[in-house]
């Protein structure tokens, strides 16, 4: 049997930095998706009473950026 070094496992280090802030907070990424739920439950609730789709995708996108400053007011 014929003696194989093991492959290396080395893997470029990730760039990181203790002052580096993330692309979105974890309090901004909670509001977004809360406020995305609604909209959704928003045009799906919509969408079953009135039959349009195109109404329910309104009903859902103005919903969802109408509850944006509320969310974020409320989750803190």
């Amino acid at each position: 049997m014929a003696n194989h070094p093991e492959p290396s496992s080395t893997r470029p280090a990730a760039h990181t930095s203790a002052h580096e802030q993330p692309f979105l907070t974890l309090h901004t990424t909670v509001v977004l998706l809360v406020c995305l739920f609604i909209g959704v439950v928003v045009g799906i609730l919509t969408f079953l009473s009135t039959g349009l789709a195109a109404g329910a995708v309104l009903a859902g996108l103005t919903s969802t950026g109408a509850s944006i400053p509320i969310t974020r007011s409320l989750i803190k």
